[in-house]
């Protein structure tokens, strides 16, 4: 009897394993198939955090650096190029520059396109301290109406074409505008043209990248590569400061 009901077992199995069902078609019967829905993955957002003020809110991004912070005010702040103030001394072109000076704790002023980098000082000065006065100073300013650069007295651009230039100069000009200038950027600092001779293009870091531990990979690896890729004549990229090119002109 055992026998039997296993067989029997094997047997219905069997039945059910041949047995042909009728498979659900979407064809001819007015249905449509349901649309696979595609996940989308954004990409992972960087630290930023907004702060309202009256009627402006003000975003503030970390960068390599520490002792440097990126603050958006969400509208223009240069229309073209950037402009660095190292201290108090090289805001005399910028009222906007000349009012962050004031605050304590800030050591360097940087302007992008629409970023606004603070430097501060280290040591005691702490973020929590200094944000606030920050805030309250880039929103005073751009609701006063006054120019954030007096056109008059601003610098001429490192990357400004001229009549000395060749072709290689011009090419590695362009490099910088182009490609490497933006990216930089982005990390709320700028590198600054500052000759080519010998095969070494000499450049100066500013905003967050001056003291930025990491600047020296930038240079090398990033900067430098580049520049090789596209113009075979550069054998090297030398960082300089500003002591260092005021001295040479004195030298000169």
């Amino acid at each position: 009897m055992a026998a039997y009901r296993s067989v029997g077992v094997v047997r219905n199995l069997s039945a059910l394993l041949t047995r042909s069902y009728p498979v659900c078609s979407y064809h001819g019967t007015g249905l449509t198939r349901p649309p696979h829905h595609k996940v989308s993955r954004s990409p992972i957002p960087q630290l930023t955090t907004t702060t309202f003020i009256r009627n402006m809110f003000i975003q503030t991004q970390d960068t390599p650096n520490p002792n440097s912070l990126k603050f958006l005010p969400g509208r223009v702040v240069l229309e073209t190029g950037t402009m660095d103030f190292a201290g108090p001394r090289d805001a005399y072109c910028s009222p906007l520059a000349r009012q962050l000076f004031r605050i304590d704790g800030v050591k360097s002023v940087f302007f992008g396109p629409d970023f606004i980098t603070i430097t501060k000082t280290t040591g005691e000065a702490e973020w929590k301290v200094i944000k606030p006065d920050v805030f309250a100073t880039i929103m005073d300013f751009f609701t006063s109406g006054l120019p954030v650069v007096n056109e008059a007295d601003a610098p001429r651009a490192d990357t400004a074409p001229s009549e000395d230039d060749d072709e290689v100069v011009a090419m590695i000009k362009e490099l910088l505008d182009t490609r490497i200038r933006p990216t930089v950027q982005e990390d709320g600092g700028d590198v600054l043209y500052r000759g080519f001779e010998d095969g070494i293009v000499k450049l100066k870091l500013q905003g967050s990248c001056t003291s930025c531990p990491s600047s020296i990979i930038t240079l090398k690896n990033g900067i430098q590569n580049m520049l090789q890729f596209y113009v075979p004549e550069v054998e090297g990229v030398e960082q300089v400061k500003e002591e260092d090119v005021d001295l040479e002109k004195e030298v000169q």
